[in-house]
C-alpha cells in the first residue's frame, strides 16, 4: 500500500494533535495544507482520512478507503489467525454454486 509514518501525540494550541514527521509531507505533499478526519474503527485502530485539494479527489477516496478497509480486514484475520488458504476444492465449490447462474456481461471472467 505505501509507506507507514510514526505519529506523535502532542498539545497543539489548547488542544491535543498527532504530530506528521515532514518526511510524511515530502513524499505526499498534495497533503499538506489539506483537511480531513479520523475514524475509530476498534479500540486500537483508528483511519486517519485526509483530503488533498486536487480535482482527482474522488477516486482517490474510493481508492483510499478500499485500501485502508482491505488492510484493516487483512490485520484482523492475521491478528486472530483466520486467515486460510483458498483451495482447488474451495474454488470448485464456489463454481458448483455458481452453476446455471445468469450473470450480467463483464461482472465474471472466466477461469
Amino acid at each position: 500500500m505505501g509507506n507507514s509514518y510514526s505519529i506523535r501525540s502532542t498539545k497543539i494550541g489548547n488542544t491535543a494533535g498527532f504530530r506528521l514527521p515532514a518526511e510524511f509531507y515530502h513524499q505526499h505533499p498534495q497533503f499538506a495544507n489539506a483537511d480531513g478526519w479520523i475514524e475509530v474503527l476498534s479500540p486500537d485502530i483508528a483511519i486517519v482520512r485526509i483530503i488533498p485539494q486536487s480535482g482527482e479527489v474522488e477516486e482517490a477516496e474510493d481508492s483510499l478507503l478500499m485500501r485502508l478497509f482491505l488492510d484493516f480486514v487483512t490485520a484482523e484475520a492475521m491478528k486472530n489467525n483466520t486467515l486460510q488458504p483458498y483451495t482447488t476444492e474451495m474454488s470448485e465449490a464456489a463454481h458448483q454454486l455458481l452453476e446455471g447462474v445468469d450473470l450480467e456481461d463483464g461482472l465474471v471472467a472466466d477461469g
